[in-house]
């Protein structure tokens, strides 16, 4: 059996006045695919903040890639988990190109004040091709449809060369060609680089056939884990929404 890589236990998290998490607990395996689905409020962005080290914990333990989260560890956890946060909206005058973009990934390896060399650069025209942007390497982000913005985030994420990859949502926003096209990325992504891998969504299409496990959030608690075939049914689903 794979080792744990992410061990959480009786978390508690809030943000000001309220509490996000209650005594949440969970255990995840290097190399799962894991989804995370439920409510508006539910806690499900909050469970990824949380594992990567940026979630106020009032009680409980959370231990990531070995170490304890409790403690600050972001530099030690910086290049081994990848994040792709829900997309802003990007205003089209920003003068950042698709592959200035990419290389901000390279940074949690670099150190902020190194600057990155030739190999740096052909690691993130690599990851361009991977994800299909090469083409489109010189073009400001903010010109660039949801669909391939999201994937220049995926790449970026890639640079850091993580361990683990997070996702909040995204495939938000998409129409269902760019939707699945993108799930189709994330799930070869992450057998070709043994990732293990936490997502966050609200589209419940293809998750049967990407996700070893779900997790069903509801209220700042985990209701229930398990197999997709276990609980994507139309009773678990009325009971979670």
């Amino acid at each position: 059996m794979a080792a744990v890589i992410i061990n959480i236990k009786n978390a508690v998290v809030s943000y000001r006045e309220d509490v996000a998490l209650r005594g949440v607990s969970l255990e995840i395996r290097v190399g799962e695919m894991i989804g995370v689905i439920g409510p508006n409020g539910a806690g499900k962005t909050t469970l990824l903040t949380l594992i990567n080290g940026l979630g106020h914990l009032l009680q409980g333990e959370v231990w990531v890639l070995g170490h304890d989260v409790s403690r600050g560890c972001l530099a030690a956890l910086r290049s081994r988990i990848g994040y792709v946060p829900q997309l802003p909206a990007i205003d089209p005058r920003m003068p950042v190109t698709v592959r200035e973009v990419v290389m901000m990934g390279r940074y949690g390896r670099l150190g902020f004040f190194r600057r990155p060399g030739p190999k740096d650069w052909q690691r993130v025209d690599d990851l361009l091709q991977r994800v299909g942007m090469e083409h489109l390497a010189g073009r400001p982000i903010g010109h660039l449809s949801g669909g391939e913005q999201q994937r220049v985030a995926i790449a970026r994420a890639l640079a850091q060369e993580p361990e683990i990859l997070l996702l909040d949502e995204p495939t938000a926003s998409l129409d269902r060609k760019g939707e699945q096209q993108i799930l189709t990325l994330i799930q070869r992504i992450h057998k070709e680089r043994q990732l293990t891998t936490l997502m966050v969504t609200h589209s419940l299409a293809g998750l049967d056939a990407l996700c070893d496990r779900l997790v069903l959030m509801k209220g700042g608690r985990i209701w229930q884990t398990g197999t997709p075939a276990a609980l994507l049914t139309e009773k678990v689903l009325e009971l979670l929404f």
